[in-house]
């Protein structure tokens, strides 16, 4: 009977030993974790995270949105009173990403706000309200299925698209 509690407990501790989320260690590369805002104005944040092991992830990616809308001409034109429209909104998207020996290499993307076309300025006749600048700040990527946070990331990016006369 000795012999057998033996091997009972022997077998037990090896299980616990064999378990795929002790050797886990999340944890985010920050040289490879990069912000960038492409010529339509969305956000696209790049990131790697190792140390996951082989659970799928989720990734939340936040910020809040400064943008600038200008009235233009169908033409791209500014007319001579160049109507703006500035606002603030929150924007967030998440993906969930399936690891690769235990690392996940991804790219998140946060749409840029629409220009609302029901709120002052109304643009003349044949103008119509674009996205003229933004600016996205409190920037934060998060590894939710881990609770890890990205440190790499500035928390500012902002550019702008075109400026009127």
């Amino acid at each position: 009977m000795r012999i057998t509690l033996t091997a009972v407990a022997l077998f037990a501790l090896l299980a616990c030993f064999n378990q795929p989320g002790w050797a886990q260690s999340p944890h985010f590369i920050d040289s490879k974790t990069t912000a960038n805002i492409e010529s339509n104005g969305d956000l696209r944040v790049s990131f790697k995270e190792a140390g996951l092991g082989d659970t799928a992830t989720t990734y939340s990616l936040t910020a809040t949105a400064d943008a600038t809308c200008t009235c233009v001409t169908n033409s791209g034109r500014c007319p001579n009173a160049a109507n703006k429209l500035t606002f603030a909104s929150q924007e967030a998207t998440q993906g969930t990403f399936n690891p690769k020996n235990g690392t996940v290499s991804a790219t998140l993307t946060l749409t840029a706000p629409g220009c609302p076309t029901s709120q002052s300025p109304t643009c003349g006749g044949g103008q119509t309200l674009e996205l003229s600048a933004i600016d996205y700040h409190n920037v934060a990527l998060t590894d939710v299925t881990h609770n890890v946070s990205a440190s790499g990331l500035p928390s500012e990016v902002s550019v702008t698209l075109f400026t009127c006369p």
